[in-house]
């Protein structure tokens, strides 16, 4: 199973590492950096360059994610026009089952980072690698969900749900549990493409999907009459048809024979680190997804709870279809920030993030003045009702505002992902959402009767602080640094595992070196200091270390390899030959 990965790899590495150059763009970068162009006549090219490269990637992946989020819509469609009671079960249903979504979703996005930068970095072997571990470490996360979902009708209850709308939303989500793994599935898969800017089959494979899943709940809800549990097997059945189609193409296209290499058992290796990794990610997107579901739920706590199920469902399923697109920008810009940064072009990557967030609030900005022009009209697409339908226009300013926050912080996100703050911003989401966001909500809309307007205030307060919170770091971010920076980490840690043990170094024999005992040492090193501390000591190492200096080792392209898996960064060839020229290292590419 392994062979064919083997050969793939020795043929890789037995060509220079120092050889190797970055696939970036060199087009936009060296447009950024041409002095003699006047800046405004720079910035019109780079905006050219940019929007082509840009638009590539999102439209594709805007896509996908509008007919995925379509998929729950048009559930909730059909649930709308089968009853009351059917929509706010099935409202609640989707809400309780974003839990795995967004789990899935923002562990999934953890390949973004990894796959991003090593396809920037040239290193094209490691991206099978990610994949087939991503999906392993989501496999195994699905199994506690399922366990939790089976016991959905207590937890409900205990909510104070009412007990009707409760019992039926517990088994339309029991129907839902199959679609955890399709998720671990989808979403790696979702991710190694757009790594390798390859977005448009996964478009066509989710529009397949969804007008196959329209046409058989329509057959199931008016023919069969199955109802709501119709609703959710052919939603279940659709997301499993996606995974299959991916995976056939993935696995059986030639244009992935550097990448795929087939199954292999270096997958069960750093599923740990892996997990730590995208733990970040998933609190990321799970906290922002979670955020509106909880305002959903919040709502069966207010005075007339099927009416303000009902009015919030609706908005949230119109704001989560216009979140799509910016989610579509979110991963465009996380590609292309982690590619130029893994190239070596931090200028590109700072383009890069103000266009994809200038469009994408543009674009926010028509989208919510659409929603102002047809708020008496839009509810009725999702409802008959006019009670309904009133209180959704009374809500529309809220929900436009909510728009055009979401046209700008999820792309920010996006950004954050493809530089590797995952963890940063899971910070800032718990405490804009969950420390100022729904308190504030809680207490216009319970103490102060202000209704699900007063909570809505309230989350919408916490968004707005978040997206400037966003704003002003990506505003100030060094893209200079950030890049020159993980350079830095590599090269030291490096240094710092040959330092540590410099009598067995000194024996080395290149002929009977072994690359076990260069792992150890590099494992132990980077264990014995703290992670706060390691940082500015090892840079302080390599940055003052003398090119006199008789610190002389030598080390072959596969320890290289196992510092870039470890540590999860990467360093453009030229300047890691220059690095390691100026500290004597010596590359040997045997």
């Amino acid at each position: 199973m392994d062979a064919s990965y083997e050969t793939t790899e020795r043929t890789d590495l037995l060509q220079p590492l120092v050889d190797q150059k970055p696939p970036s763009d060199v087009g936009l970068e060296s447009v950024l950096t041409e002095s003699s162009l006047p800046y405004r006549r720079r910035v019109y090219l780079g905006a050219c360059i940019e929007m082509k490269l840009l638009f590539r990637l999102a439209l594709p992946a805007i896509l996908v994610y509008i007919v995925n989020s379509g998929m729950n819509i048009s559930a909730r469609i059909f649930a709308g026009h089968i009853g009351g009671k059917e929509l706010a079960a099935a409202s609640i249903g989707n809400s309780c089952f974003s839990l795995a979504y967004g789990l899935m979703l923002g562990m999934g996005s953890a390949v973004e980072t990894l796959c991003g930068q090593a396809h920037g970095a040239h290193r094209y072997d490691m991206l099978g690698i990610y994949l087939q571990r991503a999906t392993i470490v989501l496999a195994l996360v699905g199994l506690p969900l399922t366990l939790l979902y089976t016991f959905s009708y207590p937890i409900l209850v205990l909510l104070g749900e009412p007990k009707s709308v409760s019992y039926m939303a517990s088994m339309y989500i029991a129907a839902l549990i199959p679609q955890i793994f399709a998720y671990a599935v989808n979403f790696t898969a979702q991710k190694f493409l757009q790594a390798q800017s390859v977005v448009t089959p996964s478009a066509y494979i989710s529009a397949a999907a969804f007008l196959l899943q329209t046409v058989l709940t329509w057959v199931t809800v008016y023919v069969m009459g199955l109802g709501l549990m119709g609703i959710a097997y052919v939603l279940t059945i659709s997301w499993w048809l996606i995974v299959v189609a991916q995976t056939l193409y993935i696995t059986s296209s030639q244009r992935f024979r550097h990448t795929w290499t087939g199954l292999s058992w270096r997958s069960f290796q750093g599923l740990w680190s892996f997990f730590k990794l995208s733990a970040g990610s998933a609190v990321m997107i799970c906290l922002e997804m979670w955020y509106s579901q909880i305002l959903v739920l919040l709502a069966g706590l207010l005075k007339d709870p099927a009416l303000s199920l009902d009015s919030l469902s609706i908005c949230m399923s119109i704001s989560a279809l216009s979140f799509m697109v910016s989610v579509g920008f979110n991963a465009a810009a996380s590609v292309r920030t982690s590619n130029e940064l893994g190239a070596g072009n931090p200028k590109s990557a700072l383009f890069s993030t103000w266009m994809a967030t200038f469009v994408s609030f543009v674009i926010s900005v028509v989208e919510a003045l659409a929603v102002m022009v047809s708020r008496e009209y839009v509810s009725y697409i999702f409802t008959a009702d006019d009670e309904v339908a009133k209180a959704v226009s009374d809500l529309c300013p809220f929900l436009a505002v909510t728009i055009i926050l979401n046209g700008i912080q999820p792309v920010l996100s996006g950004v954050a992902v493809g530089c590797g703050w995952q963890t940063f911003v899971a910070y800032v989401n718990v405490g804009c959402y969950y420390i100022v966001g729904i308190p504030v909500g809680c207490l216009l809309g319970f103490t102060f009767n202000f209704q699900a307007k007063g909570i809505w205030t309230g989350m919408i307060g916490g968004t707005l602080m978040q997206t400037l919170i966003l704003l002003y770091v990506t505003y100030r971010t060094d893209w200079d640094k950030e890049y020159s920076i993980k350079e830095t980490i590599v090269l030291a840690i490096v240094r710092i595992a040959f330092s540590v043990r410099p009598k067995c170094l000194k024996l080395v024999d290149k002929r009977s070196y072994k690359l076990h005992s260069f792992f150890c040492c590099c494992h132990n090193a980077v264990k014995r200091i703290p992670r706060q501390i390691d940082l500015l000591s090892l840079a302080l190492r390599i940055r003052l270390a003398s090119s006199s200096s008789p610190f002389f080792f030598c080390f072959g392209a596969e320890a290289l390899l196992f510092v870039w898996t470890k540590l999860r960064v990467k360093v453009s060839s030229s300047t890691l030959a220059g690095q390691c020229k100026a500290c004597n290292f010596e590359v040997l590419c045997s």
